[in-house]
């Protein structure tokens, strides 16, 4: 998002743009679905699990790794080819996100920093001593990330290192700060930034997609993780994603609104995906 993020609580006034109220109360309702869900009150964690794989593939498939779910749940080895390692990345996050909750509000850079660790971690033998693994980009360092190269093409320049280390930093700040935003908004608006800074030189969209399920269930929205929004983004496909994106970065109204109003419909198939869980689990399959 465009503009001034340091003001007291630049979050709140989103939640009353066109389309965001009602985005807000469909995502709850979509979300309490199914936390009330019969099977919740005894396998809660077999359906966090299954969100957790499904969101993991959801999120490797917007990546270009667009593996059948069983294909998925049967593998053990992701480090044969850039597929498989992209896979198990979104897998390794997926798997992470549950133990930063703690940190998200205190430190989130050093939670966006351990998370890229985990993605890139697995690649090309990276790790902690290999540059720009768990860091921001520096100015020179080139991204490379052929998912999100459609960006370019709807107007959404790669800020300068100095531009994108402001604007992390913002919002950082207000992450730390708190909102009294809904869930949803705040959301949406880490996932957007964080694909419109692009701060690390590679995997931001399976970063950005993992942040936005900590915030999801750090604000208490989803508490016990059962809605895996990169399902819905999926399913809407990376085309309706970028461009989604693209609006958020004018920094219009109506482009953030459409944003917001994009990752509210993810998080609905989401909740949706997990509801069709509990009612296979009721079935016995």
């Amino acid at each position: 998002m465009n503009g001034d993020l340091s003001t007291t609580d630049p979050l709140a006034p989103l939640g009353d743009l066109p389309g965001v109220p009602d985005a807000v109360a469909a995502v709850r309702a979509a979300v309490d679905g199914v936390h009330g869900h019969r099977v919740m009150r005894r396998r809660s964690s077999e359906v966090a699990a299954e969100a957790a794989l499904r969101g993991a593939r959801a999120s490797a498939a917007l990546d270009g790794a667009d593996w059948a779910l069983e294909e998925v749940r049967r593998r053990s080895d992701f480090g044969a080819d850039a597929e498989a390692r992209t896979v198990g990345a979104a897998l390794r996050l997926s798997a992470e996100a549950g133990q930063l909750l703690s940190v998200w509000r205190a430190s989130p850079s050093r939670v966006l920093a351990r998370l890229h660790l985990l993605a890139a971690g697995g690649v090309n033998g990276g790790g902690p001593d290999v540059p720009a693994v768990g860091r921001p980009r520096l100015a020179g360092e080139a991204v490379d990330e052929p998912a999100l190269d459609g960006l370019a093409a709807r107007g959404v320049a790669l800020p300068g290192a100095d531009a994108m280390a402001a604007r992390l930093d913002a919002l950082s700040a207000l992450v730390v700060a708190g909102s009294r935003a809904p869930a949803l908004v705040q959301a949406a608006v880490v996932h957007g930034e964080l694909l419109a800074l692009r701060p690390f030189t590679s995997h931001n969209g399976l970063v950005a997609r993992a942040a936005q399920r900590i915030v999801l269930v750090s604000s208490g929205l989803d508490p016990k993780s059962v809605t895996p929004a990169e399902v819905g983004h999926a399913e809407a496909g990376r085309d309706a994603y970028l461009t989604a994106l693209a609006g958020y970065a004018t920094g219009t109204p109506e482009g953030v609104a459409a944003w917001i109003t994009h990752c509210g419909r993810a998080v609905e198939l989401g909740a949706r995906e997990s509801v069709a869980v509990c009612e296979a689990l009721q079935r016995g399959a």
